[in-house]
């Protein structure tokens, strides 16, 4: 694979996409069902798909560059680091990171024009949340924060603001979809965490699995992949949308990651893990925007 690919950590990436489609589709029909797309403005769609495409790379290239440069990468069990590897050098990576930023920033730009200027307060909030996760002189993601980071702005902000840029305002429905879009984001964030407990202790990297240690940290993890089965029933029921129960068929998937877990994978073991809780996050993302955007 080439190490640009790599290094972006193409296993994350649902957790950019998840969002938008999801957020897009809650808003299909609210300002009446103009055409085949429901009142849905297709470029919007796009250019927020490339928000927070580029948004999750740059972070993903950030977090790469910032913990190379610290070192807390030097005995990494994960996926290959570009910068810790020595395959890229660190001015290269931190190059690629805020041009994936600066992507983000013109197709925001362009959104916020065409809506409301306060999305580029959004924006910069959100771009300098991604780089501050493990850059700067006191990275909020080495103090055990990073998973709120994840919830607010890969589902709460994500999924609301990919509906805001289709209809121009908040919803309660757009509310309550971000509840699991966000838990099952932050899903993938705790579980390479857990991989990482041994070597960010011993890199003082205190992350919220460091914290919590082992066991509580796989309770936590199997918390956020079951409450969003538990919360579509509710959520469906309140918004009149119950096609959108067709996302509970995702829970086929959640078996394997949460049985090895439970059981105990470590290290590499939990490198799969990683990618089937991406896997739940895509399948049940694109069933609960079929049923939304259906229902709506």
């Amino acid at each position: 694979m080439n190490p640009w690919i790599a290094g972006a950590r193409p296993r994350t990436l649902p957790a950019a996409v998840v969002p938008v489609l999801v957020g897009t589709a809650a808003a299909a029909g609210m300002d009446g069902d103009v055409g085949s797309l429901k009142g849905i403005v297709l470029w919007r769609l796009i250019a927020a798909l490339v928000v927070s495409l580029a948004l999750q790379v740059g972070v993903n290239y950030a977090n790469d560059y910032s913990d190379g440069v610290r070192g807390t990468d030097d005995d990494r069990v994960g996926p290959m680091r570009l910068t810790g590897s020595g395959t890229k050098t660190p001015g290269a990576v931190k190059r690629a990171a805020l041009l994936a930023f600066g992507l983000a920033a013109v197709c925001g730009s362009a959104l916020a024009i065409a809506t409301s200027w306060w999305l580029i307060a959004v924006g910069v909030a959100a771009i300098a949340a991604a780089w501050f996760y493990t850059g700067g002189p006191r990275p909020y993601g080495y103090a055990g924060l990073g998973e709120v980071f994840v919830f607010v702005f890969f589902g709460v902000v994500a999924t609301t603001g990919s509906a805001f840029v289709q209809i121009g305002r908040i919803t309660p429905l757009t509310l309550l979809v971000s509840i699991p879009v966000g838990l099952l984001a932050t899903a993938l964030l705790v579980v390479n965490n857990l991989r990482d407990i041994p070597g960010d202790t011993v890199a003082g990297k205190r992350t919220l699995a460091v914290r919590l240690w082992d066991s509580r940290t796989r309770v936590l993890y199997v918390s956020m992949m079951v409450a969003p089965f538990v919360a579509v029933p509710f959520l469906c029921g309140l918004s009149q949308r119950p096609v959108g129960s067709l996302s509970l068929f995702a829970i086929l998937l959640v078996r394997r990651p949460v049985q090895r877990v439970i059981e105990g994978a470590k290290g590499p073991a939990l490198i799969a893990v990683l990618g089937e809780t991406g896997r739940v996050q895509l399948v049940f993302g694109l069933l609960l925007s079929v049923g939304l955007f259906v229902g709506g």
